[in-house]
């Protein structure tokens, strides 16, 4: 079964672009349900990385376990998506923005545009896919292993991510995650991996159930 990772910093650490309210509902209320929800689909059976469960569930159309599975590795990437403070990018992934977009700033200025003008729930993504960057959005539980490449970042677009902090204002929110939050250090490791063998970041591995 699948278990829910703990958070890679504290409650109250990405404050105050995200409060400590926020971020205990939503991981410890709405990621949970997703992992819960996907082990009780799974039930019993063997199952290997969530990736391939993901993959398995879009490949047979089984709809909730798409939702329930891709929701909760998504959730998982956020969290290792953010970080507390400012970063930059390193050498390499600095470079290839300033090749794809023209810089950092061209680069927040598609990013927050394309998840502020992303109708309804979902994600945005910051991708690595065929030696170019893209900025990608998917819908409700879809996740970036549909759309190919290495997800660098992905920053969360549903309503409970961000209305207790910034109610409806997606724009500002995206504005103060892409400034003050988003975790360059990992999309520089993504983005290593990205050149290297495409493989990056996956969802902690499943664990037996006990007995």
């Amino acid at each position: 079964m699948f278990s829910l990772p703990d958070l890679p910093y504290a409650y109250d650490a990405l404050q105050p672009v995200l409060s400590e309210t926020t971020m205990r509902t939503h991981h410890d209320k709405h990621h949970a349900r997703y992992v819960n929800v996907t082990n009780e689909i799974l039930g019993d059976a063997a199952v290997g990385a969530l990736e391939d469960v993901v993959r398995k569930a879009v490949a047979e159309g089984q709809k909730k376990l798409i939702n329930n599975a891709g929701q909760a590795w998504n959730h998982a990437l956020f969290w290792e998506s953010m970080t507390p403070g400012g970063q930059a990018p390193g050498g390499d992934l600095a470079a290839a923005i300033d090749a794809d977009f023209g810089g950092l700033e061209a680069l927040k200025a598609k990013f927050v545009a394309e998840g502020n003008g992303h109708f309804g729930s979902g994600w945005v993504w910051l991708i690595a896919k065929g030696g170019k960057l893209s900025v990608e959005t998917t819908h409700d539980g879809a996740t970036a292993l549909e759309l190919g490449g290495t997800a660098l970042l992905v920053c969360d677009l549903w309503e409970h991510a961000y209305y207790l902090d910034h109610k409806n204002d997606r724009e500002g929110f995206l504005k103060a995650w892409f400034d003050r939050l988003a975790n360059w250090r990992f999309a520089d490791t993504q983005f290593a991996a990205a050149k290297a063998d495409g493989a990056g970041w996956t969802y902690p591995a499943a664990t037996a159930k006990a007995a």
